[in-house]
Formats: structure tokens, sequence, C-alpha cells
């Protein structure tokens, strides 16, 4: 399967290289979420002004601040 990068800088990126999907549907599912991802960031980075590392970072830093002040699950002690 070949497929066309919008800019061939993004191939590396985004981690298809090291997939280990055995079945071939698989890593073809795989690889169609990966660059849905890719694209999405692109775009949210492009509207942003900032850079996809920048937007990738920032959405586990929102998401660890969230869940510190109002955590998902509950800790028991016994």
């Amino acid at each position: 399967m070949r497929l066309a990068l919008e800019d061939r800088a993004d191939a590396p990126r985004t981690g298809l290289e090291s997939c280990q999907c055995c079945k071939a549907r698989i890593q073809s599912n795989h690889i169609a979420c990966a660059f849905l991802v890719w694209v999405r960031l692109k775009h949210l980075a492009a509207e942003t002004g900032r850079i996809v590392y920048q937007l990738k970072h920032g959405l586990l830093d929102d998401d660890l601040i969230q869940q510190l002040k109002r955590p998902a699950l509950t800790m028991t002690f016994a």
C-alpha cells in the first residue's frame, strides 16, 4: 500500500514505521487511524499557529489538570 503524504517530513513522525500489526486488515486500519489523527493535528496546528507537538503535549497537560481538579476515579484506602 502506498500513501501520498502532504509533507514528506511527516512520514517518520506518524510512528507507522514501528507498527507491529500482524494482519493486513488491522495494519491498514491502524495506518488510516494514524493518518486521520495526524491530519487533524496538522489542521489544528495551522489554525492556532502552534506546532503539532505543542498541541499534543498541551492536550495531555489539560487532561492531567482536569483529572487533578476532578478525578474520574476515587481512591479508597483499606
